[in-house]
């Protein structure tokens, strides 16, 4: 399966930097909310992952997303669920890594029931949302 996917860390930092230079806005894909991936998530209704680093989950994250650094997603990009019945969204800082590697995950294809989160882990902490330390 890894072979169909384009190297995700190469193509993510291409194009964050494309998009910088652009100033293209995100992907065409709508985001969800911040309030319907706390909800969802809490309720167990999808897959939330935090695409952060680990200095970045040392910060805290919300309770029970799945922890997968974007600079590890090449090689643990079978982590992500591809059952379409199961929704996964993606969580950065601010919506550019989670929004890039949507974008990467689409093109791959077989991840239309993926989504990134608007407003990322800045806005969940700015809004004293609980959050765990990882492993928690």
């Amino acid at each position: 399966m890894t072979s169909r996917i384009a190297p995700f860390a190469t193509a993510v930092l291409f194009g964050l930097a494309l998009a910088a230079r652009l100033a293209v806005a995100a992907p065409a894909d709508a985001p969800v909310s911040l309030e319907e991936a706390r909800a969802k998530s809490e309720a167990g209704q999808v897959v939330l992952i935090d695409v952060r680093e680990p200095r970045e989950h040392a910060t805290g994250v919300a309770a029970g997303a799945k922890l997968l650094p974007l600079s590890q997603v090449n090689q643990r990009v079978a982590e992500i669920p591809t059952d379409p019945t199961k929704p996964v969204y993606i969580i950065c800082n601010t919506q550019n890594r989670s929004s890039a590697l949507l974008k990467s995950l689409r093109n791959a294809g077989g991840y239309d029931h993926v989504q990134f989160v608007s407003g990322g882990m800045s806005e969940w902490a700015k809004r004293g949302w609980p959050m765990v330390k990882p492993g928690i």
